[in-house]
């Protein structure tokens, strides 16, 4: 509600009148006529003010900010803004894909795939079920002529897409291979190694800052032929830490465990120094050290790409996690014993990955 000033102005309005062409002293704006702006201006002599000039004195207005959208609404509101989605006290802080939806109310923050999938990976095939070819026609009287045309075509198609993720347990698509996935306390992971391979290096390159991406024993660049290995198919790809960061390693829901999700896994095994043999696969590893697996993990002797050289496959697996560990990172790595070995290593070296779902 505005303040209604009582104090009577009829005596300034009488002024006016009788000199009209006169300046008036009580026109304290001077845009030729009296107003209650005027006398708030007067007030200020007595210590009020009206900071954003909506005719209600500061001592008495909640809200003074000319950048809210609500300063000269009722005096005893706060003052709001107007929040992303132009709503006056909205509240709304992001709309990251610019469809209206505020991101916390957001069901997909991003694009549904034509298999209704959020920032999905789309069909796994476009098949086109038929095409309806659209023709028009126009006549031409002087020569007593129809001539028809094409104007478009009608295209019906049907998607083919990877079965949807339910359980732990179900396999996963991504980036064209279908990966299993075992439940271990309340961890859902990859039950086989990261096959992510955009690019393919020799052991002779590395880096601490940019990516870097390995398949065992080969030497060359050339990603088809990397791909037809013995060593990828069974052991995936190895990857130094700022690969095993990139975004594309896991699908969408899942990621690269922490250092810490990987010691929730070895505590719900026993510990670090009991562990391996229930993480460990029960072929693969020479010297008769293979494991039980009974948790599911499958970890495999997949070796290392260190220094410049690939060592250590059949006789040791070392994963990744997304912890910094000072200017080096954890991971952790199954030997010929029983433990499992947590170290902070160097990121140039190159290691295997897991994902687990968020």
């Amino acid at each position: 509600m505005k303040h209604i000033f009582t104090i009577s102005l009829s005596f300034l309005a009488l002024s006016l009148s009788a000199q009209v062409d006169c300046p008036n002293t009580f026109d304290n704006n001077s845009d030729g006529a009296v107003t209650i702006n005027d006398l708030l201006d007067l007030l200020v002599v007595f210590g009020d003010s009206d900071t954003d000039s909506d005719g209600i004195w500061d001592s008495v207005d909640d809200c003074v900010n000319l950048a809210a959208c609500n300063y000269d609404n009722d005096p005893t509101e706060a003052c709001n803004y107007i929040d992303v989605l132009g709503v006056c006290g909205g509240g709304c802080e992001g709309d990251s894909d610019n469809d209206g939806i505020c991101d916390s109310e957001d069901d997909c923050v991003g694009v549904l795939d034509e298999c209704g999938v959020c920032n999905g990976p789309g069909a796994s095939e476009v098949v086109i079920e038929s095409i309806t070819l659209l023709y028009d026609s126009v006549y031409a009287p002087e020569i007593d002529f129809w001539f028809v045309y094409e104007t478009g075509a009608d295209t019906t198609f049907s998607y083919e897409c990877p079965p949807e993720f339910v359980t732990c347990g179900d396999q996963i698509d991504h980036e064209g291979y279908s990966y299993s996935t075992v439940l271990i306390d309340d961890q859902c992971w990859f039950s086989e190694n990261c096959r992510y391979l955009p690019t393919v290096s020799p052991s002779s390159a590395s880096s601490t800052s940019s990516p870097y991406y390995y398949v065992y024993g080969y030497e060359g660049t050339d990603v088809t032929a990397a791909n037809t290995t013995t060593h990828y198919d069974t052991y995936g790809a190895l990857y130094n830490w700022p690969a095993v960061m990139t975004e594309g390693i896991c699908p969408s829901g899942w990621h690269i465990p922490s250092d810490g999700e990987f010691t929730q896994l070895t505590d719900f095994l026993g510990g670090e120094n009991v562990a391996g043999p229930s993480m460990k696969s029960t072929y693969a590893w020479i010297s008769n050290a293979n494991g039980s697996n009974s948790s599911g993990f499958t970890g495999l002797p997949g070796g290392y790409r260190y220094y410049g050289g690939f060592v250590n496959n059949g006789s040791a697996g070392y994963w990744w996690s997304a912890s910094a560990s000072g200017s080096n990172s954890w991971e952790r790595g199954l030997h010929g014993g029983n433990n499992v070995i947590r170290y902070g290593t160097f990121r140039f070296n190159g290691f295997s990955a897991r994902c687990v779902r968020d």
